[in-house]
């Protein structure tokens, strides 16, 4: 049964600040922050929904299709999801734009600040649930705007059951 994943596949870059925000943060002083933190140890793992979902799958005997828009940087990632037999054919690349990235930084009470740039997740639109064949089920996951309704549109046009 193969699943059509629709959503983010994107690098996240976990970094620890020894310390704690509010230490550094003067809540008197929050309209005019400027601020950096000192982070010793920094992480890139492979995420996003699309990519956590379909390897997850695949770990449990799936035969997951992930479905999103990714950058030109992709390919440590790609070559990753090929290694573990996960089709790319539902991925696709935007020339000139980044793969989605997340930026976590945790401070030592768990606290997170993070930046999220969407970079070519913002054109998910131009992937269609029309041009994979033998899908049996569909997911749509956190995606670019337009692409989550229009997906969502033609999972149900289509009559494929989807979440």
């Amino acid at each position: 049964m193969r699943a059509l994943i629709c959503g983010s596949l994107a690098f996240d870059n976990i970094m620890v600040f020894e310390d704690e925000f509010a230490n550094h943060i003067l809540p008197e002083q929050i309209h005019k922050l400027n601020i950096s933190f000192m982070v010793p140890t920094l992480s890139r793992v492979f995420g996003g929904v699309a990519g956590n979902i379909a390897y997850n799958l695949k770990m449990i005997g799936g035969t997951p299709v992930p479905m999103g828009v990714v950058g030109s940087d992709f390919d440590v990632y790609g070559q990753r999801l090929k290694s573990l037999g996960i089709s790319l054919e539902a991925v696709k690349t935007k020339e000139g734009h980044f793969t989605p990235q997340a930026y976590i930084t945790t401070d030592l009470k768990n606290n997170q600040i993070t930046a999220f740039h969407p970079g070519a997740m913002n054109f998910s639109h131009e992937n269609h649930v029309k041009d994979y064949a033998d899908i049996s089920i569909g997911i749509v996951g956190p995606d670019g705007r337009d692409g989550m309704i229009q997906h969502a549109q033609e999972f149900a046009d289509s009559g494929i059951p989807f979440i």
